[in-house]
């Protein structure tokens, strides 16, 4: 143990013999660690579970990757597109992808005694991952399908229940047109789901795909497109090209041509938004270091000033203004360690506390989910810790040199 660590050590477990200054500075200066490492914490917990949990709900209603008609042209009324028995199969052999499933979109109205709503049927397949939609379901059951005949079940958004005043095993009328001429189905809602994204609640309605095949009079290896799942959002630009290749080949040997869309295409404005929180987060970044390094330094003044006879007598037996800083230093790296100790308490607590009560609540209308998300991340726990400890240490390396120009003489006189 070296004699500077030694004496940094006494300073600062030796706690009774403190003037009355520096024991409210050196407290403020470990609160202002403590407060400022524990605001970094919720905030970067908060904005990126926020981030993760508002594209899984992005992407469990739109998929990473649709591939359509170019016929399509951004239309519900969708274009039909071959689909060759084997390019699912060939799809989910694409490093990455984990699962390809058939939609079709048509729009129609539904008609009640009272009321009508204009709505977007979109069809599903027996190949559809019900994981996500399964989550929100509020009432009723989802559609059930067999091989034989397509369903007539169809699954609705509470805030379209609502207003049509629907509940699971009501029968539905429904309007379509296909080249100027009217059709009329009725189906049974099975279900009511709630995802909290409006553009999607108050917009589609789930049903059988083969229906939409039936009103569009398509043929059974024709669909609207395809939604294709990723493992990773971060890979989808290279998941994306070796998707266009393949279908590239594949649309130039059969002569179709087909569209991509990424979900960053499909909500440009969801994801531009999200993009901002960024910024947000880093501004607290900064400000919470520069609050946490200016009480630091704030704090290691008061303590060289009241220390200063301790300097001088150092510096009378012998100590070199190296070894004065490093005692000084030493004693700052306590501090700093006693207030990140107490702020990763604070910070990581509150944010265990919201991760399993969920007491603190959104406005799903608003923010499109029903409670601050939390998502805890080691690395960014860690990252947030040295950086609040390099930064700290780096600002208290100015002040720690004025212990340079104090006079053995003049401080040990002083009083």
């Amino acid at each position: 143990m070296s004699v500077e660590y030694f004496i940094a050590k006494r300073l600062f477990f030796k706690t009774e013999d403190q003037k009355q200054v520096s024991r409210p500075a050196v407290r403020i200066a470990t609160l202002g660690i403590a407060v400022g490492l524990a605001v970094m914490l919720i905030a970067v917990a908060v904005v990126v579970g926020f981030k993760r949990q508002v594209e899984k709900n992005i992407i469990g209603l739109s998929s990473h990757i649709q591939v359509t008609s170019y016929q399509s042209n951004y239309s519900y009324e969708m274009a039909a597109m071959e689909l060759p028995e084997d390019l699912p199969e060939q799809l989910r052999s694409v490093s990455g992808v984990y699962h390809v499933q058939r939609f079709s979109t048509k729009p129609g109205i539904i008609k009640t005694r009272d009321s009508f709503q204009t709505i977007v049927f979109k069809g599903f397949g027996r190949d559809f991952d019900w994981d996500f939609l399964e989550r929100y379901l509020l009432e009723g059951s989802l559609p059930e399908l067999n091989d034989s005949l397509p369903s007539d079940q169809v699954l609705l958004s509470g805030k379209i229940a609502r207003r049509l005043k629907l509940k699971p095993g009501d029968k539905l009328l429904c309007y379509f047109t296909r080249d100027e001429q009217l059709y009329t189905r009725q189906w049974e809602l099975c279900g009511i789901f709630e995802t909290h994204f409006s553009e999607f609640d108050k917009v589609f309605a789930l049903v059988d795909d083969r229906q939409i095949v039936r009103l569009n009079a398509w043929e059974s290896h024709q669909a609207g497109g395809l939604e294709i799942f990723i493992d990773n959002i971060r890979d989808l630009p290279q998941v994306e090209n070796e998707v266009y290749q393949l279908l590239f080949q594949t649309g130039n040997l059969q002569g179709n041509a087909y569209m991509l869309q990424s979900v960053y295409d499909l909500n440009p404005d969801m994801f531009g938004w999200l993009d901002l929180l960024d910024m947000n987060v880093w501004l607290i970044l900064v400000l919470m270091i520069f609050v946490s390094g200016f009480n630091m330094i704030s704090g290691l003044l008061i303590l060289i000033l009241e220390r200063t006879n301790l300097i001088g007598m150092l510096k009378a037996m012998g100590a070199d203004n190296i070894s004065v800083r490093k005692v000084f230093l030493y004693l700052s790296s306590f501090l700093i360690g006693k207030g990140m100790f107490w702020g990763n308490l604070l910070g990581l607590g509150l944010c265990l506390l919201q991760y399993f009560f969920r007491f603190l609540k959104l406005d799903p209308a608003v923010y499109y989910i029903d409670a601050v998300p939390i998502e805890l991340n080691l690395w960014y726990i860690l990252l947030l810790n040295l950086g609040t400890l390099l930064a700290s240490l780096l600002m208290i390396l100015g002040p720690s040199a004025l212990v340079a120009r104090i006079s053995p003489v003049k401080a040990i006189r002083f009083d």
